[in-house]
């Protein structure tokens, strides 16, 4: 699109010594790359991506999600996603670049919200917290799998047209997630998936249903199951 910058998500916006992929990477490195593109003080970043996984017709901007959520982890919110993202854009005619621009160094003083953030032993204790919704974004099949105890099944893939890219209304979305309990004033609610990307539009979209009391289970299945202690229910 004219004007982008190219955010390189999992090459360098993901931590590289960590075990697992996906995970997100130390501030400094990512402020420092965020700042380079232009992002940070008083500029407000649209993040759009091509789809949720290649090949697929499914619509789901979960690797803008990625970098929206990690932006606003560390304290930066003047951030939005594209709806339908680079599909959508391109089926309606609009304009598209080959240059690459840009912008002057930014500064970036935003906070780190360590609450938008859920670790292995904060899913521990929510298994049994009546208070805290755990939300599995991945699709049903996988979910029955093999999920995390008390967990809800949300399929990230189900919150738009597959044709238009466009969301779905918001009560469509409210139905999708009102039986799990998610979008209860008094709740605290943990989504994950399989590598923490996936979760992160789960939580977007939780935010825009008026749910502000959401974290990311980072490390999601890829931690989970690596984990002899940690407990799998099954669905079969």
């Amino acid at each position: 699109m004219p004007g982008a910058v190219y955010a390189d998500l999992l090459g360098e916006l993901t931590d590289s010594e960590a075990a697992l992929p996906f995970t997100v990477p130390p501030r400094n490195a990512f402020i420092e790359k965020m700042t380079d593109l232009g992002i940070g003080d008083g500029m407000r970043t649209v993040i759009y991506d091509q789809n949720a996984l290649v090949g697929e017709e499914l619509a789901a901007s979960q690797w803008a999600s990625r970098l929206a959520w990690q932006l606003r982890y560390e304290g930066f919110g003047q951030v939005a996603i594209l709806e339908g993202g680079l599909q959508k854009w391109q089926a309606e005619g609009r304009e598209l670049s080959t240059d690459f621009p840009s912008y002057p160094k930014a500064n970036f003083s935003g906070q780190r919200r360590s609450d938008m953030l859920a670790t292995k032993e904060d899913v521990r204790k929510a298994i049994e917290d009546e208070q805290t919704v755990l939300i599995n974004s991945l699709s049903p099949d996988d979910f029955h799998s093999g999920h995390i105890p008390s967990s809800d099944n949300v399929f990230f893939g189900s919150h738009a047209n597959e044709d238009t890219k466009a969301l779905v209304s918001d009560e469509q979305l409210r139905t999708a997630f009102e039986q799990s309990g998610a979008l209860a004033p008094d709740k605290k609610v943990i989504t994950y998936c399989g590598g923490g990307i996936a979760a992160t539009w789960t939580a977007l979209l939780l935010n825009k249903l008026g749910q502000p009391n959401v974290a990311v289970y980072d490390g999601s299945m890829n931690e989970w199951t690596s984990d002899p202690s940690c407990p799998v229910a099954t669905n079969k």
